[in-house]
């Protein structure tokens, strides 16, 4: 019976063992180091709030894997052996595959920082960090200050989870605002404004110099390499992004650029050995998208994929209309399409921006200057369904035809305030254009 040795049990190498199952009789072997049971990453930060235990992320049950025919082995895969097809685990067991698929995700980034080892320094993207965080930072008479370096959706979350018990947070962000490599001006600034009425230390445009110990070896405070001013911290958490987790493979014969190089069929430079996730690097970029993609759903789609491949049903990867979704504090955000910041914008795209003039909600479309093709849309506080701006990128509908039909995109629950007026009055006055949007139809929402 083929063999089929997974390393890795996040989302990407579970949803390919799942598929895989429902498609063969092959043999599956996944191997872990970090926990025996798949888990969902994204609610690790619901535990440490108390919001849920730890088995409640676990999205099946013990006997699951049993039953599937799922076998699991706990180790750390040291060593890859392509010409012997076999595996080499830290404690010097070995294991044969006939078909290999790296799935190891990522990894917090480190930049040599001093100090970026000690203890008290965690990332926040394992198990593991969550205990570490607990341990340094259970209350804030352990914890007095925390400082957490690099912006975006893991550092945002990080500073949710320790204002949860009271803990003082400093956010160090290199950036002049807030994500604005990803987001346009409005909206950085208003994330901006959201994290200071949080009454977090938001210090915008600086960088870590340095992480400086106590006589225990314990963080006590960090340096900013701008001013030179130091901050008594007991915790520091290092969210300046991730990268792919494949140190363990640099002496394989098994093609690495930041991550593992693969095609579209998710192959490697080595027959019979596959990646998935966030550590797979596509050879070219599909579209506008990143080479490596850690997001959730990608990592899903690429598990499906390979399973259809592996069971003799070939298909390339095809992730389709980029589409996203975080949570800023209180603010929901999604995205569908292109909307790019100020780093990178094509020449081409033209922005519309719509804020209300006293929440923290708005939208901002992207469309072409010349053709008005609709590109895509950022939304924030308001809910919109994924599947219409699917159909229209796909369709490639105007922005006229858009905002005419924004209700139909409307997700909020029932008897939220509606803004699809409001915003199709501004861009009517600022493009000279006569818009009118038509009422939510059900049966155009089921059409499409």
């Amino acid at each position: 019976m083929e063999h089929i040795v997974i390393i890795g049990n996040g989302i990407s190498g579970v949803t390919a063992a799942r598929h895989i199952r429902k498609l063969s009789d092959k043999r599956i072997t996944i191997i872990s180091a970090e926990t025996e049971y798949f888990f969902s990453r994204t609610a690790l930060m619901y535990i440490y709030m108390g919001h849920m235990k730890f088995q409640h992320t676990q999205p099946y049950e013990n006997w699951f894997w049993k039953k599937n025919r799922i076998e699991l082995k706990k180790g750390f895969v040291s060593q890859v052996k392509d010409a012997s097809k076999e595996l080499v685990f830290a404690n010097g067991e070995t294991m044969k595959y006939d078909k290999l698929i790296i799935a190891t995700g990522s990894k917090p980034n480190k930049f040599g920082w001093p100090g970026q080892d000690l203890d008290g320094v965690m990332g926040m993207y394992h198990k593991q960090d969550l205990e570490n965080l607990e341990k340094y930072a259970p209350n804030n008479k352990v914890c007095n200050r925390a400082v957490i370096v690099g912006g975006g959706l893991i550092g945002i979350e990080l500073a949710e989870m320790l204002q949860s018990r009271d803990i003082p947070v400093t956010f160090l962000v290199r950036e002049s605002s807030f994500w604005n490599g990803v987001l346009p001006a409005g909206e950085s600034e208003m994330i901006n404004q959201h994290i200071k009425e949080h009454h977090i230390d938001l210090r915008l445009g600086v960088n870590l110099q340095e992480i400086k110990a106590d006589e225990n070896g314990k963080v006590k405070s960090i340096i900013i390499k701008e001013t030179g001013e130091e901050i008594p911290c007991t915790v520091v958490g290092l969210t300046a992004g991730v990268s792919p987790n494949v140190d363990f493979l640099k002496d394989s014969n098994i093609e690495i650029g930041r991550g593992v190089k693969v095609n579209r069929r998710l192959e490697t430079n080595i027959p019979d050995i596959y990646a998935i996730g966030d550590c797979a690097e596509q050879h070219e970029a599909i579209g506008n998208r990143r080479p490596i993609e850690a997001v959730w759903y990608t990592g899903r789609m690429m598990g499906e994929t390979l399973a259809q491949t592996l069971c003799g049903n070939p298909r390339d990867y095809n992730p389709g209309h980029w589409f996203n979704s975080a949570k800023f504090l209180d603010i929901e955000y999604q995205t569908y399409g292109w909307v790019f910041g100020e780093r990178g914008r094509p020449e081409y795209e033209q922005h519309f921006h719509w804020k209300h003039p006293k929440k923290h909600l708005c939208i901002t479309i992207a469309f072409h200057k010349e053709t008005k093709q609709f590109l895509g849309i950022n939304t924030f506080g308001i809910r919109m369904r994924h599947h219409s701006f699917d159909t229209w990128l796909n369709e490639k509908r105007s922005v006229e035809y858009v905002l005419e039909h924004l209700a139909d995109a409307n997700f909020d629950p029932e008897f939220y305030r509606q803004y699809e007026k409001e915003i199709v009055a501004q861009f009517n006055n600022e493009h000279q254009t006569s818009i009118k949007p038509k009422k939510r139809s059900w049966k155009r929402i089921f059409s499409y």
